[in-house]
């Protein structure tokens, strides 16, 4: 989290909001965000909310697939990612994370599915 700079911002019955800063730490050699920050990101978001919405001392959630479409570039400012739940299952959680900029423009759109297992003893 340190590393990519990464703030959570809010939470809800059926998401969480994080942003990260975009600059030299995050970009690909042509300058711009890198897909990699941008899925770090979204899986960061949706995990820490499956995280949220399990009880910890019984449950443990790991991500098994995630998917992201990149439809714009950004090279300078923020994005924030809005992770809203789409299947709050047993054992599994899916999410769709939206990736935006300051202006609400769509960067990346993500999918991410968490499983929840049982916390070994």
């Amino acid at each position: 989290m340190e590393t990519l700079e990464i703030t959570y911002t809010d939470v809800g019955e059926d998401f969480v909001e994080a942003s990260m800063p975009v600059n030299s730490r995050v970009h690909q050699p042509m300058g711009l965000l890198h897909g990699g920050a941008i899925v770090a990101l979204a899986e960061s978001v949706g995990s820490a909310a499956s995280f949220i919405f399990v009880n910890p001392e019984e449950s443990d959630v790991r991500g098994i697939e995630i998917a992201a479409n990149h439809v714009k570039s950004k090279r300078e400012g923020t994005v924030r990612a809005i992770a809203k739940i789409i299947h709050k299952g047993r054992t599994t959680h899916l999410w769709q994370i939206k990736v935006v900029d300051e202006d609400d423009n769509l960067i990346s759109l993500c999918k991410l599915t968490n499983i929840v297992l049982p916390r070994k003893k």
